[in-house]
């Protein structure tokens, strides 16, 4: 690569770190000389220097520098985990020449981090395309949220698609289940969200706008059903796509998701003991044109902690999937 770039941070890539958002677009790049150019100042963030664990936020420009293939060993191949190659092949909903769209399951983290080994774009490297490209992450998903994941086969369909999902015309519909029931049964949520550092770790917060790191953020809700009143199945459509955001949506609401570990914010509310343990988030349709003008609507069926809380409160998920024009698009 020859001559200085100077890339945007995309939505899908808010919160990621520095070192990660070069091994996605520069996966060739040793990660030495990664540190190195860092080190001498010349990867650059919103024009200041960086170290390499620091977090990107949407919008940022990073400074990329003239990066030479001179003395850059050609990679060898990743050696196949048949394991994960059974595994991706199990959770698959959809796939045809350019993208996967699979089932991700609640648990499984999407991406690499302190202590984690296990993750779904470790195990991607065992699915190359033909010309031996790696598949690439188009959308996250939090580890504890289960559902619709879209995966692109080459590095043109993960442009072509992250071009897609940032004019927000990918449709995302999740399920969620929140203690009591949200009211009024039908709205809009508009706020502003930053990362903060609290006694707990950092968490995303409500915060005023102008405030350093505020994102706008904005999700359509509705109460799909309810168990007198005690707790709700919610259909939630975000239409921006911040870290942890429906999740801290429902909370700001005072009907925070089931078993959320991190934002469950009600004192004296506990679940039944029979509810299925694990946060009650899932990303149950996707909706995204694709590239020979077809429009992909896949559906993720439910895992299986929130089945088991669907039927303990007599929720029928096979009776009623909601339409998304039956959710507001203002």
């Amino acid at each position: 690569m020859s001559g200085v770039q100077h890339r945007k941070v995309t939505e899908e890539e808010d919160g990621m770190r520095l070192d990660r958002w070069f091994s996605i677009h520069f996966p060739d790049l040793p990660f030495s000389r990664l540190n190195r150019i860092i080190r001498k100042g010349e990867v650059r963030v919103e024009k200041g220097r960086v170290k390499a664990n620091q977090r990107l936020e949407t919008g940022q420009t990073v400074r990329v520098p003239p990066i030479s293939d001179a003395g850059v060993k050609p990679r060898k191949p990743k050696p196949v985990d048949e394991k994960d190659v059974n595994f991706i092949r199990d959770i698959t909903l959809y796939e045809d020449d350019d993208i996967l769209v699979l089932n991700k399951p609640h648990g499984l983290a999407v991406q690499g981090g302190t202590g984690t080994k296990r993750h779904l774009d470790k195990m991607l490297e065992s699915i190359p395309n033909k010309k031996g490209e790696k598949p690439r992450l188009v959308h996250r998903l939090d580890r504890d949220t289960s559902g619709c994941l879209l995966i692109a086969k080459s590095r043109s369909a993960a442009s072509h698609f992250g071009k897609i999902f940032r004019s927000r015309s990918a449709r995302k519909i999740y399920w969620a289940i929140t203690a009591h029931v949200p009211h009024p049964k039908q709205g809009k949520i508009s706020c502003f969200l930053a990362r903060r550092a609290t006694d707990d770790g950092e968490q995303i917060q409500v915060v005023d706008q102008g405030e350093d790191g505020a994102q706008h953020s904005v999700t359509h809700y509705s109460v799909t059903d309810d168990a007198a009143g005690q707790v709700a199945w919610v259909t939630l459509k975000p239409v921006t796509g911040r870290t942890h955001q429906l999740r801290v949506h429902m909370s700001q609401l005072r009907t925070p998701i089931l078993h959320d570990p991190r934002y469950f914010s009600l004192e004296n509310w506990e679940a039944p003991e029979e509810t299925g343990k694990g946060l009650h988030l899932h990303a149950r349709r996707l909706a995204i044109p694709l590239a020979n003008g077809q429009r992909l609507d896949i559906t993720a069926p439910l895992p299986p902690h929130m089945q088991q809380t669907f039927d303990l409160f007599g929720f029928n998920a096979s009776q009623y999937d909601p339409q998304d024009d039956e959710l507001d698009e203002d």
